[in-house]
Formats: C-alpha cells, structure tokens, sequence
C-alpha cells in the first residue's frame, strides 16, 4: 500500500442526493423562511455557486447551521433510497485495489455517510469519515484532518463536485479532482480552475492516475 491519499466529498460525488436534500429544502422553507426552489430552477441552479444560491434564496445567514441539521435529519429518514452514482462502487473498489487511502469529508453526518455505505457494502472501503455541518468552512476541516493525521499534503487528493470543494481544497493548498455529475455544473467548475475536471466516474481513474504520475515525477526531481 502507497501513502496517497484520496479525500471525496459525499453528496454528489459518491451518492447522488441531488434530488433528495433540494426536496427536503422546500419542505423547510416556510419554516426557515426562504424561497422554495421550483423544479424548472434546478438546473440554473448548477451553474451558481453555493453563495449565489443562499443569497438568491435570502436566507439569514444565522439559521444556515440550524436548517443544514434538519435536513440532515430528515434525510437520514430516507437513507434506504439513496444511492450512489452510477459506476462509483466499481471506480472506488478499483483505487482501493490500487492502494490508495481512501477518505471522506462530508457536510453530511457520519451516521448518514455509514449507512448509505453499508446499504452497498462498501463501508470496509474508507479509512476515516469526518463530517462537519459547514458551508464555507471545508478548508478548516481539511487542515484539521492533515495536522490530525499528520498527512503530508503532497501526499493528498481531493475529489468534490461543487466549486466551494475547489476553493477549499485550494486554500488548503492541496490537489483537486472536480467532478461533473453532482451538484455544480461542468461549466461554473471549470472557472474555478480544479488540477481536473472529469464527467464520469470512471475517468476519476485516469485523473488520480495522472496525479500519481506527476506526484512521482516531482519526487524524482528533488
């Protein structure tokens, strides 16, 4: 086994929730007090950044941990239906049998992320799972998990579907796989400028493949 790393958001990038938590967000709003999403919006929607959603929506910003526990909430209600994207159980397996080190830093909660991996056998696949309720703090998380772990970063790939998971993985001044088939378009992701940008889980082998080859290359030269 090598001593790579790779880091996946979950939402949208291993399970697709994408219509799950847009629905439990509507079912909310009255409460919260922000404008439900019509159905004709979704796809608009993929090209703003999570910013430009929350201010579109004129939420207040100090209800915005409150409202992410209650989905959380709900939707570990409905775990049973969740299910991962198309092709992502064959792709993580493979990198696993590869010998990378796999992990997850979610938004969600760990009692969610273990459920839905366990519903497809695949909770034996991950070596640690840190959840954190946090919309613009994913960098902070990802810091406290290489101090934690003492991970070179170097040594680390992050792989989410949202340009928020670029910006994080950016400031936290480590290696990003953006993927296409989540929450953020292929379009509003590109702008954000991610080493790679792929539009199905299989290529996720190639791009991690490439990192590899350039993190032995650069090894090579000092």
């Amino acid at each position: 086994m090598n001593d790579k790393i790779i880091v996946f958001d979950f939402d949208g990038t291993i399970a697709d929730t994408y219509h799950a938590l847009f629905e439990l967000a509507n079912e909310l709003a009255d409460e919260f007090g922000y404008k439900p999403i019509a159905q004709s919006d979704l796809l608009r929607l993929k090209n703003l950044s999570s910013w430009e959603i929350i201010k579109q929506a004129e939420i207040p910003l100090f209800k915005i941990p409150f409202l992410f526990k209650r989905i959380q909430s709900e939707l570990s209600k409905e775990i049973s239906q969740i299910e991962l994207f198309a092709g992502m159980e064959t792709v993580l397996c493979q990198l696993k049998y590869r010998g990378y080190r796999l992990g997850i830093i979610t938004s969600n909660t760990e009692k969610n992320v273990k459920a839905v991996l366990a519903n497809n056998k695949l909770d034996s696949l991950f070596e640690f799972i840190y959840a954190e309720t946090t919309i613009f703090g994913k960098h902070r998380v990802i810091n406290e998990m290489l101090r934690k772990k003492k991970i070179n970063r170097k040594n680390i790939v992050y792989v989410g579907d949202e340009t928020r998971d670029i910006r994080s993985a950016q400031k936290s001044k480590i290696s990003v796989v953006a993927v296409a088939w989540g929450f953020n378009s292929k379009q509003v992701l590109a702008k954000q400028q991610p080493e790679f940008l792929v539009e199905q889980p299989v290529q996720l082998l190639e791009a991690i493949a490439q990192w590899n080859n350039s993190w032995q290359t650069k090894v090579q030269r000092n």
